[in-house]
């Protein structure tokens, strides 16, 4: 069943950030009637991103992923909304993003997997982890005036 209060955990990559893609990404969310509930600017070290990505750990890529997304800022997002973890996959596109169709940010942004923008989480109870894992503090939560306009 949709859940209307669904969260998932929108992480731009250092190769979004650096291209200045942050306001487009966050704009096709918004645009999409997600709600914003957190966001930072990041510059992560190398402990947290072996955290976020140990499911990964034993992949011959792991090193050079965790020193490219050491390498530079990082923006993490926090998205409310109906079905947020499936709905935000599909507008981020496939891994790959030669795979990814024209109108999702990977397929208009992107060409090589270590370089595809975003990370988006994959299932709910990721989404919990990696929502828990970079934002100790919490998200704010908050009624937004447009809801009754994009929910039913």
């Amino acid at each position: 069943m949709a859940n209307v209060n669904e969260r998932t955990y929108i992480m731009i990559k250092p190769d979004g950030v650096q291209r200045n893609l942050v306001g487009e990404i966050i704009g096709r969310f918004e645009k999409r009637g997600f709600k914003l509930i957190a966001l930072k600017l990041v510059q992560s070290t190398v402990e947290h991103l072996e955290k976020h990505y140990a499911d990964l750990k034993g992949k011959a890529f792991f090193p050079g992923l965790i020193k490219y997304m050491a390498s530079g800022p990082v923006v993490c997002m926090v998205w409310q909304g109906l079905d947020a973890v499936k709905t935000g996959r599909v507008m981020l596109g496939a891994t790959n993003p030669l795979q990814s169709p024209v109108g999702s940010i990977r397929g208009d942004y992107a060409l090589a997997v270590g370089r595809n923008i975003c990370h988006g989480s994959d299932a709910v109870e990721s989404a919990e982890h990696e929502i828990k894992l970079w934002f100790p503090e919490g998200v704010v939560q908050y009624t937004s005036a447009q809801e009754t306009w994009i929910q039913e």
